[in-house]
């Protein structure tokens, strides 16, 4: 599980199809502190260690399946790509956005930019059968970072992000046109399916 605060920006190092696609993504974490078989939000994919070391930076590497390249964002990292990374909540520790799970719902595509103040208003479109999951003042994971939705429009939402949230994050270099990772509120997921149950 995760929180959505994002805590590092990751670089992709190298790419490696061999049966799964392999990935070295160098960090700023302490890779000593970080164990064969962690798991670290990559752009809120949930992705397992499984090597790591400090030369010539810190790195970690992870082994993606095919299904998680078909339905993220990952079948388009590049060499050089910058990645929002989040360590797997630990107990005691502050909840500050919301539970994510890691499990990317789908992708979405920003639509729309503009300023507000000094944030930005962003605008993305979700993938249809998403949309009726995402909800005015709820929340959503981007990219893995916890955001709060200000208003719904059919597949369309909108969502303000403020200038410390894209100094730490990716968020300062996303332009329209790029698609996101989108996991949806986990309350929303349970509540839709209750529902469902209910009308059986």
């Amino acid at each position: 599980m995760f929180t959505g605060i994002i805590t590092d920006i990751g670089e992709i190092v190298t790419l490696e199809q061999a049966g799964d696609l392999r990935a070295r993504i160098a960090t700023g974490y302490d890779v000593a502190g970080v164990d064969i078989g962690a798991s670290i939000a990559c752009d809120g994919v949930c992705l397992t260690v499984i090597a790591r070391g400090t030369s010539p930076r810190n790195w970690f590497d992870v082994q993606i399946s095919a299904e998680s390249v078909a339905r993220t964002t990952i079948g388009g990292w590049k060499v050089g790509g910058r990645l929002n990374l989040e360590r797997a909540l630990k107990v005691g520790d502050e909840l500050g956005g919301h539970i994510v799970s890691g499990h990317v719902d789908g992708v979405a595509e920003i639509v729309a930019m503009r300023d507000e103040g000094d944030s930005t208003r962003f605008t993305f479109r979700a993938p249809e059968a998403l949309a009726g999951y995402i909800a005015p003042k709820g929340s959503v994971a981007l990219n893995g970072t916890s955001l709060t939705v200000n208003e719904v429009a059919g597949t369309e939402f909108g969502v303000n992000i403020i200038p410390h949230t894209k100094t730490v994050t990716t968020w300062g270099g996303v332009k329209v046109g790029d698609r996101v990772n989108l996991e949806i509120d986990t309350l929303a997921r349970y509540v839709a399916r209750l529902q469902d149950w209910a009308l059986r």
